[in-house]
């Protein structure tokens, strides 16, 4: 199998689905006009309400949503073969996490750009809305934790990719208070652009300087800093930080993978995995359980996510615009992640199976395996460093990638270059999210404990502001200073793939409520029946082999714990919601003459 006939096949069902399915869904299900303002406009306050261009929007959207899931989700399931994975990511993509984001969005905005939370009180009652919160305060504190531990490990005693990661906060405030001033899209741009790349390819030679020193920092120093970071770009208005650097580091994000489908198209490099490998019944080195139901547990943000529930009922219902750039933002950013994790699953399916497994697994478990390595001594010594045993699945992409972009007659000698320069650019993917996130959690944390003291509802409550978004910052700052990547990314697929569910849930009741047709519910049932199923197996498979399994390495009480009671919140709210849907399903527009022929389904 060539590499170059698995991103055009990609490419022609994902666009031909963006503008079929995508359309019928906005425009049919969902039933999107403009005959009433955007919530950025009726509730305009320059701080989180802030109509913005949906170029820009979608940007923000999807530097946010588009995170380590992309990345490293794709490389860890390419243990079981590169089929497995390359399904997932575009059946899930199209099937399930366009229709979920572009749903969840369109939720929020009809509730003013309220919290999923919210709308889940709304939409099914207040104990579906408590256990909905709940779930989601539980979610993001772990997902904001896995996600900085990722980019800990990034930085860590690297000042180029510190520098150039921290350069993009003066440059994105720069950018925002230029385009405020001036409405100036295109100018502001394009210098921010120039500016970022300069920052960019400005990292080597700040290295063996004062400045590389002061910015080579070690684990425990950007477990404090990352977290103080957050703080900031949670509590400033939208449009001074949060907004351009995502917007900006879109930039890179799009434009890399882009130079990685022209490296594709001129290596053609051959996809050295079989389509299924012998780990697809379980017992493999980087993942333990069977392709089902871990392939769709392991690859998340490039299929479907519950995180993008966060930023789709987060910070962008708050800066659409249009209703009509849901389609833009929504359905459209999704399937250009799904393209990326195709990329990512490329770059790591590129290898040979035994390099991808040296630099996976850990020395003493690939000793086991009966393999020999075939190119990875000679890639270790052109980047420049040792390569076997970094598991995570980081490593691995820039590995892949420099491996397609050092066969380019070109850039033959500069595979350090490459591999340095994408661990910058996998850093600054994850901390956009972060940024958002961050925020995010700030809302939950407003609308959650609001019950209790109302003012904290108030957005625009800066004293509120603070002391949520210093919430936050020290839930999800705690674990990553406490933690490690064992401990905090366990828990972290089957708790995405749950809040994806419970987004799937409310946008079948939203459906339901605004349809013209029964079946166009469908739409939203057929992926959260799927996914349901496979989340609930998924956790019982760890708590029974893993988290509570005292012969296993991932033994750990606390985490079959929180397993347990996040998968009890998601039942709690499917049962609210199956009883809120028959009472829908009776409405009388469904069976009146000329609504709808569809009497029974």
């Amino acid at each position: 199998m060539n590499a170059i006939s698995i991103v055009i096949g990609s490419i022609c069902i994902l666009v031909i689905a963006y503008r079929l399915y995508g359309y019928f869904f906005t425009k049919k299900v969902l039933k999107i006009n403009e005959s009433s303002p955007t919530p950025a406009h009726e509730l305009e306050d320059g701080k989180d309400y802030v109509p913005t261009n949906k170029w820009v929007t979608f940007g923000h959207h999807f530097a946010a949503i588009a995170a380590a899931g992309p990345l490293v989700g794709p490389i860890l399931a390419a243990q079981f073969g590169y089929l497995p994975g390359l399904l997932w990511l575009l059946i899930g993509a199209v099937i399930g996490g366009a229709v979920h984001d572009a749903v969840v969005l369109f939720a929020s905005m009809k509730k003013k750009g309220k919290s999923l939370s919210e709308v889940a009180k709304e939409e099914l009652g207040p104990v579906a809305g408590f256990c909905t919160g709940l779930a989601m305060l539980f979610i993001i504190t772990i997902t904001m934790a896995g996600l900085s531990m990722v980019v800990l490990h990034a930085l860590e005693r690297n000042p180029w990719g510190t520098f150039a990661v921290g350069i993009t906060i003066p440059i994105a405030m720069l950018v925002g208070i230029a385009y405020k001033k001036t409405g100036n899209l295109v100018v502001t741009s394009t210098v921010g652009f120039i500016l970022l790349m300069i920052g960019v390819f400005m990292g080597p030679y700040i290295q063996t300087t004062a400045l590389g020193e002061l910015l080579t920092l070690d684990t425990k120093s950007l477990a404090i800093i990352l977290p103080i970071y957050a703080f900031f770009a949670a509590a400033l208005p939208v449009w001074l930080l949060l907004a351009p650097r995502d917007y900006l580091s879109s930039f890179m994000k799009i434009g890399v993978f882009i130079a990685l489908i022209i490296g594709v198209f001129f290596v053609n490099p051959v996809i050295q995995f079989p389509p299924f490998t012998e780990f697809i019944h379980g017992g493999g080195p980087v993942i333990a359980g069977p392709v089902w139901p871990f392939v769709s547990i392991t690859i998340a943000c490039g299929a479907i996510s519950g995180f993008h529930a966060f930023v789709g009922s987060g910070t962008t219902p708050k800066m659409i615009d249009k209703w009509e750039d849901i389609r833009v933002v929504g359905f459209g950013a999704m399937l250009v992640e799904c393209l990326v994790g195709i990329m990512a699953l490329i770059a790591a399916t590129a290898l040979h199976p035994a390099d991808y497994f040296a630099i996976n697994a850990t020395p003493e478990v690939f000793s086991t395996l009966g393999m020999q390595v075939v190119n990875l001594p000679q890639l270790a010594q052109e980047i420049g460093m040792d390569l076997e045993g970094r598991t995570g699945g980081a490593v691995t992409l820039a590995v892949g990638m420099s491996y397609i972009f050092a066969k380019i007659p070109w850039f033959y000698n500069m595979a350090s270059y490459f591999y340095q320069f994408v661990i910058m650019f996998e850093a600054v993917f994850i901390l956009t999210a972060i940024d958002a996130g961050t925020r995010v959690a700030r809302y939950l944390i407003q609308d959650f404990f609001g019950d209790i003291y109302k003012p904290l509802k108030r957005v625009d409550w800066l004293p509120g502001s603070i002391f949520a978004s210093a919430l936050a910052c020290l839930m999800w700052g705690y674990l990553l200073y406490s933690g490690d990547i064992g401990s905090i990314w366990a828990l972290f697929g089957v708790s995405n793939q749950l809040m994806a569910s419970i987004g799937l849930v409310i946008g079948a009741t939203v459906v339901l409520r605004i349809a013209d047709k029964r079946w166009y519910v469908w739409t939203c049932l057929v992926p959260l029946i799927y996914l349901y199923v496979t989340v609930n197996y998924a956790g019982y498979w760890m708590i029974k082999n893993v988290y509570w399994n005292t012969d296993a390495a991932g033994y750990n009480m606390l985490n079959g714990i929180l397993s347990i009671t996040m998968l009890l919140l998601g039942f709690i709210v499917v049962i609210f919601a199956i009883k809120k849907w028959a009472e829908l399903w009776k409405n009388p527009r469904f069976t009146s003459s000329g609504t709808s022929k569809m009497k029974t389904i």
